[in-house]
C-alpha cells in the first residue's frame, strides 16, 4: 500500500495523498449546475481550482455528462486563428466524450463529429464547431456540463473572445436549442474582469461576451476544521501524538487557510522538520515536530525558499507597478485601503490573492504573504543602503544568550541608532517611516533563526503591533507615535489586553514622540501583573 504523503503539486487524490473533505464545497457547487449556472471559478494560484474541478467531474457523473478540458492542454499555437482553434478545440472535446460515453448513446452524434474534423478541416471554424457541439448536447440522454480548467491561459487574444462570444449566444439560446445545461470555467482571471490580461493596444477585443456569468461565492480556503480533519488523517495512520486542533489553529493563524500554504507546511513538517534540513532546535525528537516550535520552523523554512507561488506573486509585481505601490502603502505606510469597486490596484491584489477584504477595508491575505512581502520591500537595495541596516549588521551577535533573544537589549541599541541617524529629520517623514527602520533593523538579527509578522488590524498609521517569534518564544512589540499622555495610556491598555491574548506577562513598547521635552531611552514599567519595556525614540 503507498505511503500517502501532503500535497503541494497539481491536483490531489484521494488514495495517494492527504486532503481537507471538500464534500460541503460540492455539494454548493452542484446546486449552481442543478440551476443551469454559467460561472467562473476564479481564484489566486494553487488555491485547488482543478482539486476542485476534478472532484466536481466525478461528484456529478450520475446526474450530468460532464466534458472536462483543460485549455492548457493546447498551447499557444491551437489559438493562431479560428480554424486552427475550432479543430484542437473539437479534438479534445470528442477525446473527452468518447472516454465517458459508457453507453454508447453518443456514438452517431460523436463519429460524424469526428469524419468532419477529418474531412473538412480547412472549413471548420466556430459557427461550425458550436453546431456539432449543439448535437452532441442533444444526442445526450444526461444534461451536458461543460468544465474548462485554465482558461485564460490564451485569452490574450482574439480567437479566445469569439469563442467566449459564441458560447454566451448559445448559452443564452439554450430553451430554444440544445447546449450546455452548465458552463464552469476556471482560471486566475475572473471571465467578467479578464480585460486585465488584454494589453492597451488591444483593448478593442472587449465587448463584454462573458456578462451573463453569475458570481462564484464558495469559500475554497480552508477553515481550522478543515486542516484538523486533515490532520486528524495523518494523525490516525502515523500516531505522533500531537494535539491536531492546537496545531491546526496555529497552521491556520499563519496561512489564513491558503490551500497550497496549509499543505507546504504540513509537507515541511512531515519529511524536512528535524532531519537535518530544518531544525527546530532542543534536540527535538521524532514525535516532537507536530507542536507548535515545528509549526515556526517550517514557516522559517517556506519563508526562505522560492516556489511557485512566491515566483508567481513576485512576477505579478513586476508586471502591475500599482499593485507594488498600494502594497507598500499599506504595508510600510500603514495606509487604509478601502475596498472600492473598480480601482485597479485593488482589484488586482484581490484578484491575484495577495489581500482580502475586511469590513470595507482590504488586508494582506495572510501572515505568510505579509511576511514575505516586508521581506522583499526591505531587502530593496535602496532600503539596505540605509545606516539603520548597517547598524544591525553590525550588532546583530550580541542580543542572543543562551539561544534567547534579548529584546530589551534590542530596543535600547535601537533607540541609540535611530536617535544619532535621525534625530532631526522632521514629523511628517517619522510618522511614515519610522516604523519600517524598525523592521528594518529587526529583520537581519532575527533573520533564519525567527519569524515575526504585523499584527493587521492594529496597523495604521498611529499604531502597529509587530510578534516576534524566536525559538519558541513569543515578543509583542507595539510601535506608535505619541499623541499625548491620555493616548498614550490608552495604548498601554491596548498592549496589557495583547499580552492577556498571548498569554504573556512582559510586553515592548516604541514611542515615536516628538515633543522636544521628550525623554529618549528605555524604561521599564510594571502594570498590575504585567512588565511593560517602553523605548521612547
Amino acid at each position: 500500500m503507498l505511503r500517502k504523503m501532503f500535497n503541494i503539486n497539481g491536483d490531489c487524490k484521494p488514495l495517494l495523498h492527504y486532503m481537507v473533505n471538500i464534500e460541503d464545497r460540492l455539494n454548493e457547487v452542484k446546486k449552481m449546475v442543478e440551476q443551469g449556472s454559467y460561472f467562473t471559478i476564479n481564484r489566486a494560484r494553487q488555491f485547488g481550482k482543478t482539486t476542485m474541478l476534478r472532484g466536481l467531474a466525478e461528484f456529478l457523473e450520475n446526474d450530468y455528462m460532464v466534458i472536462s478540458l483543460d485549455f492548457q492542454m493546447l498551447g499557444a499555437a491551437k489559438f493562431r486563428n479560428e480554424n486552427i482553434f475550432s479543430i484542437a478545440f473539437a479534438n479534445i472535446f470528442i477525446e473527452a466524450a468518447e472516454g465517458i460515453d459508457d453507453t454508447g448513446v453518443l456514438g452517431c452524434a460523436l463519429s460524424s463529429f469526428r469524419e468532419a474534423v477529418e474531412e473538412h478541416k480547412s472549413e471548420i471554424e466556430l459557427f461550425e464547431l458550436f453546431g456539432y457541439l449543439s448535437e452532441v448536447c442533444r444526442c445526450s440522454e444526461k444534461p451536458v456540463v461543460l468544465l474548462v480548467d485554465e482558461v485564460d491561459s490564451a485569452s490574450n487574444n482574439q480567437v479566445f473572445l469569439d469563442f467566449l462570444a459564441q458560447l454566451r449566444g448559445y448559452y443564452i439560446n439554450r430553451d430554444v436549442k440544445a447546449t450546455f445545461h452548465s458552463v464552469i470555467l476556471a482560471g486566475v482571471y475572473d471571465i467578467k474582469n479578464i480585460k486585465h490580461k488584454i494589453r492597451a493596444d488591444e483593448e478593442r477585443k472587449w465587448n463584454s461576451p462573458w456578462n451573463i456569468a453569475v458570481d462564484f461565492q464558495v469559500d475554497m480556503s480552508f477553515s481550522t476544521a478543515d486542516i484538523a480533519g486533515m490532520l486528524g488523517q495523518y494523525e490516525a495512520e502515523r500516531r505522533t501524538g500531537m494535539d491536531v486542533a492546537g496545531i491546526a489553529g496555529i497552521i491556520y493563524d499563519y496561512t489564513s487557510g491558503y490551500p497550497f500554504l496549509v499543505s507546504y507546511i504540513c509537507k515541511l513538517i512531515d519529511e524536512r522538520v528535524d532531519t537535518g534540513e530544518i531544525d527546530i532546535g532542543n534536540n527535538a525528537g521524532r514525535n516532537e515536530r507536530w507542536t507548535k516550535e515545528g509549526v515556526l520552523a517550517a514557516v522559517r523554512f517556506l519563508l526562505s525558499e522560492q516556489n511557485t507561488l512566491f515566483e508567481s506573486l513576485f512576477n505579478k509585481l513586476e508586471d502591475y507597478p500599482e499593485l507594488e505601490i498600494m502594497l507598500r502603502d499599506l504595508l510600510l505606510c500603514g495606509k487604509d485601503i478601502p475596498y472600492v469597486v473598480g480601482v485597479r490596484s485593488v482589484e488586482t491584489a484581490l484578484m491575484f490573492g495577495f489581500v482580502k477584504k475586511v469590513g470595507h477595508n482590504v488586508v494582506i491575505a495572510n501572515r505568510i504573504f505579509e511576511t514575505l512581502l516586508y521581506n522583499f520591500f526591505l531587502a530593496a537595495p535602496a532600503m539596505q543602503k540605509e545606516r539603520i541596516y548597517d547598524e544591525a549588521l553590525r550588532d546583530k551577535n550580541q542580543f542572543v544568550q543562551n539561544g534567547r533573544l534579548d529584546m530589551k537589549r534590542l530596543l535600547e541599541k535601537f533607540v541609540i541608532h535611530f536617535n544619532d541617524i535621525y534625530g532631526n529629520w522632521q514629523q511628517t517623514f517619522l510618522e511614515e517611516d519610522g516604523r519600517r527602520y524598525f523592521l528594518l533593523y529587526l529583520r537581519p538579527i532575527i533573520n533564519g533563526v525567527g519569524n515575526y509578522y504585523v499584527e493587521s488590524w492594529t496597523r495604521n498609521m498611529e499604531r502597529t503591533d509587530v510578534v516576534v517569534d524566536y525559538r519558541g518564544e513569543q515578543f509583542v512589540i507595539e510601535l506608535k507615535v505619541w499623541r499625548g499622555s491620555a493616548y498614550h495610556e490608552r495604548g498601554e491598555g491596548q498592549l496589557i489586553e495583547y499580552l492577556d491574548y498571548y498569554h504573556l506577562n512582559q510586553g515592548y513598547m516604541i514611542s515615536f514622540n516628538f515633543n522636544k521635552k521628550k525623554e529618549i531611552g528605555v524604561k521599564e514599567l510594571e502594570i498590575g501583573e504585567k512588565v511593560l519595556i517602553e523605548a521612547v525614540v
